[in-house]
């Protein structure tokens, strides 16, 4: 039986590791620090569900941050 290597895990991180205070999401992928937190312990099933609602929570942040953002 030989190991097989581990599979990669889909991430919608862009590297850009900050939050935004008043909506509790990061600045780069949109997620909350509990779901960046649990991410690679999350099934591909919640993972897939998560990344469908990150376009939908631009509107969550101040207008000076939506601007890298694609609408």
């Amino acid at each position: 039986m030989t190991d097989a290597p581990p599979r990669p895990v889909i991430t919608p991180c862009v590297k850009v590791c900050a939050v935004d205070g008043a909506s509790g999401l990061c600045l780069g992928c949109l997620r909350s620090l509990q779901e960046i937190a649990e991410w690679s312990r999350l099934d591909d099933e919640r993972r897939a569900q998560i990344m469908a609602e990150l376009p939908a929570r631009v509107d969550r942040l101040p207008e000076a941050f939506r601007v890298g953002f694609k609408g």
